[in-house]
This record gives C-alpha cells, structure tokens and sequence, in this order.
C-alpha cells in the first residue's frame, strides 16, 4: 500500500509466499501522530535521512492529546520554552498555550519537516510479531473506518502512543447515576454544541483538567462548582514569559528560545528538588500562595486547598495568571469538598447531607491507561506480557528487539523526556549500521531482579492501571529516572554498548524472549 499522501514515493514491496499480496518494506514504523510521533519523525529524517519510514496515527488528524481534548480552556500545565520541541523554538506570547496553539505548533512541525507526507491516517496498529531469523517485525494494521486489514514489515518499532486509552475517559460507578436528569458530560468526549449559558454546572475533581474548566466554564455559566474528594496542589503561574519575549527580541528566537528552555528546566528541576528534601516547607509555601489568592472568597484553605499528600507526590497544577482563583473571588465558581453519597434526579447528594443541584455534571475524573497503544507484541512466537518485562532505561522492554516507546517525565514537561529518547535511539540504528548488526536487545543480568512498578506517581489513574504495565528494577539501567539532567547522561552522552543492550545479526535470538521472573517488591 502506497502513503496515500505522498504517490510519488517509492516503497519497497515483497511477495508474501503465503499469498499473492505484496507487503510493504519499511525500515522504520512510528505510531501516533502527536507530539512525540512528530518527534520521532524529525529526529529520524535528521540523523538517518536514507531510512523509509512511515506514521500509523489511528485518528484523522496530526497532535494526539492537543487534537482530541477540546474541553473549554485546554492549555498545557507545562509552559512550552520546555513543551516544546528543542529543535523548533516556541515563538508564542504565550508560554502556557492554549490546545489549539499547541495543535498547530505540532502540525506546523510537520509541515515544514515534510513529515506530513508520511503519515497514514485512520490505521490502528493490532499486532507486532518479530522474527529472529529475519530480525523484522511483520506489524498487521486496521483500517479504523472499513475494518479492513493490512500488514507492513518493518525493522524497528517506535511507539509514540502516550500511556492513555483515546477511546474513553475514566468516570466512576456513582450510585444514582441513571437517576440524573441534566447533561453528563466527560471532557475526553466534549460536545461542540454544549450550550450551558446561564447553566449550573458541577465539575467533579480536582485535577488540573478540572482546575482548567472551572474558570472557563464560569465565563458564560450561572455558577460553576468544583467538587471535590479531596484538594489538590494549586499553584499560579504568569501565562507570559516575560523574560523568553524580552531576549527573543534582542537575541533573536533561537538564542532566545535556548536560554529561556534552559531557565525553565532549572526552575522545574529546582521545584522539584525542594519538594522531595523540604515537603513542609514548600508546603508552607504553597499554602501562603493560596491563602492570598483566595482572600475574599469565602473559602477555608485549610478545608479545600491543604492535600493529604506532600507536594510532588502528585502533579502539581499549574494555573495561567490565577483565573481560577480569579473566579472565586468573583463569585461565579467555588469549591465544595465532600463525597458523593448519590445522584439524584436534580443533581447530587453529599455525603454531609448537602445537595447541588445541577443542569450539567462534567466528570473530570482522569483518564483509563493504555500501555504501547494496546498494540498485541510477540516475539519468536511467543507473546509477550508486558507486565513480564522491564523497562530499559525507560525506553525499552527486556527481551523484544527493536521497539522503543516514549513515555515522558511525571514531574518536568512531557517532551523533554522525549527528545531524548529519540535521540537515543537513533545513536542505536546508527550502531547498527557501523557494526553490521540488526538486532539491538536489552537482557537482564539477573533474572531475579527485584522490580516495581514503572512509574512512581501516587495519581488515582496511574495506581488503578499499573499491573497492566512493563515494571523497573532497583538500579541502572532497569530504573526509571525522572530528571532529565540525568537522562542526558544517561541517553545523550553514555555509550550504547552498556554490557546489557546486545546487538547481534537477525541469525541469533534473543534469549531475554522468555518472561522475566522478577521478584517484584509493590
């Protein structure tokens, strides 16, 4: 099959001796068209022009998250001098944007890149089944609108599908929910034609997607409530960067967009460091942050912005220039935190007795995890559970050859963890090249490894999911690090030849194929 946007290329065809269909010859498959797919593709076409490659993006458009959230005031919580790609500098006044900027930022990178031209549309990945003695994956996809079938071969497998299902959001089995007479709304799945002008409005949670709506919503609604079970850490921040805009005018945009990536990755690296040695204190901070944003209010900090938690044991949430703290002071929202004891035919009843009436209920109450896509991966015929394996330096499952995924960091922007895992593993196919070899495999020194989960983030939507997931060991390079200063080590500056990554010829298995029994330690 031909990239439908591009006639003019030609792709490599064989016959497949089981029948009369020609399949497709690539060296390169990259799945998902967001933002880490859009990466993965420039870095490719920059360090080995000469690959074939082609994007497998299940939706019919190019930005992933930024395409398929379209919530009222979606916006990154991560400003984008770091968001951003470091290849393309952020040349917006704003430095925490809006969806629709970021969706265009990321379709303009294509754009330019030619990256557009290789992207296949509507095709959902079903299965990746690798073989030794030819050290290829044959990979069999869906047409998401027909059903039909086809299938590609190709070298490496690059997973750029982020870690949540695209298909469903998460809401939780609230007693009386049929009973309700207003509108349910989950934001993964927002109606263009929401009309809720004047309306009241009851968002559940206290994440940063809700902490997103309640301002937004507040604008045109008669009143919006956010309602809680318990608070979470809220922080302002100034949408602008003034400092980024004032060097972008005298030192031109990619010096500029250098120092104030760097700046910003600092200050992150700083916050976060303070939060893990110091919890009380940045506790303190944070609390005088919020007691003077919420001063005539109404509202009892130490009721509905005082977390359970120490900071950073979960995302903190970032908000553009205090709207939120902004609409409760004016009145046209607040925050309730309580339980749900039911629903009711006019809106909600409270563990405390109290009842909020409601004409729309959004469910802002995360998201359903999906490990690789859901993508069915085996290897040598034997399928692989991914619980089973062990991430190698988070990039990479023990015992399957050639696959690579991009999961980003928990506590700094989701892409700078990415730009280096591309960046890596393009170092990788570049050793192959110089050394002959066509099978690049992490195996495990010690079988009986103890391992945990992959990510240690205390999220309810993490926790509910991660049995689902590939594990990390207790040390390198098996654990996950989340700190980009040592990632760079780690990714950019170490050798690839590490004792545990192995690069053979397609006539040798990978012995690692075999699960991994881990002793794991929850």
């Amino acid at each position: 099959m031909l990239d439908q946007h591009r006639p003019d290329l030609e792709i490599p065809m064989t016959a497949d001796l089981t029948s009369s269909t020609a399949v497709e010859q690539l060296d390169v498959l990259i799945v998902g068209a967001g933002v880490s797919g859009i990466g993965a593709a420039y870095y490719l076409q920059q360090s080995h022009p000469g690959k074939s490659y082609a994007i497998v993006e299940a939706r019919e458009a190019i930005g992933g998250t930024w395409d398929l959230f379209r919530y009222p005031g979606i916006r990154s919580d991560s400003d984008l001098h770091t968001f951003g790609y470091a290849f393309k500098p952020w040349e917006g006044e704003k430095a925490i944007a809006d969806g629709p900027s970021i969706r265009a930022y990321i379709e303009q990178t294509a754009s330019e890149n030619g990256i557009d031209r290789h992207i296949r549309f509507g095709r959902r990945v079903l299965k990746a089944e690798w073989s030794s003695s030819a050290a290829r994956w044959t990979v069999e996809l869906a047409d998401v609108a027909s059903g039909e079938t086809t299938t590609v071969s190709t070298r490496w497998i690059l997973g750029a599908t982020g870690y949540y299902r695209y298909d469903e959001g998460f809401t939780p089995a609230f007693p009386g929910l049929d009973r309700f007479g207003g509108q349910l709304i989950h934001p993964q799945h927002w109606p263009e034609d929401l009309d809720y002008a004047g309306k009241r409005v009851v968002v559940i949670g206290s994440g940063a997607t809700a902490v997103t709506l309640v301002p937004a919503m507040a604008e045109q609604a008669g009143h919006v409530t956010m309602l809680q079970r318990s608070p979470t850490y809220i922080l302002p921040l100034p949408s602008e960067d003034k400092l980024a805009n004032w060097l972008r005018g005298r030192l031109g945009t990619r010096r500029a967009y250098a120092l104030a990536r760097w700046k910003n990755i600092l200050r992150q690296i700083a916050l976060y460091r303070a939060s893990q040695r110091f919890p009380k204190q940045v506790r303190k901070v944070i609390r005088s942050v919020n007691e003077r944003q919420l001063r005539g209010s109404g509202h009892d900090v130490d009721v509905h912005f005082n977390p359970a938690y120490e900071p950073w044991d979960q995302r903190l949430c970032a908000v553009p220039d205090g709207d939120f703290y902004r609409a409760l002071r004016n009145g046209s929202a607040s925050v309730v935190t309580d339980r749900i004891e039911t629903f009711t035919e006019r809106g909600v009843r409270l563990a405390s007795g109290r009842e909020l009436e409601a004409d729309i209920v959004v469910t802002a109450t995360g998201l359903n995890l999906l490990a690789i896509g859901g993508i069915e991966i085996v290897v040598d015929g034997r399928e692989v559970a991914l619980n089973d394996t062990i991430a190698y330096k988070s990039l990479m499952l023990s015992g399957v050859p050639n696959f690579a995924f991009a999961v980003g960091y928990t506590n700094s922007s989701w892409t700078l963890k990415v730009d280096l895992v591309w960046e890596y593993v393009c170092r990788l196919m570049a050793h192959q090249d110089a050394t002959g070899t066509d099978t690049a495999v992490a195996t495990p020194a010690d079988p009986a490894m103890a391992t945990r989960p992959l990510l240690d983030f205390k999220a309810g939507y993490v926790l509910r999911s991660l049995d689902a997931f590939p594990r990390q060991g207790e040390q390198a390079p098996w654990r996950v690090v989340m700190s980009y200063l040592a990632d760079v080590r780690q990714l950019r500056r170490s050798p690839v030849e590490d004792g545990t990554m192995r690069f053979t010829r397609g006539a040798v298995a990978p012995a690692a194929a075999e699960p991994v029994e881990a002793a794991a330690s929850a």
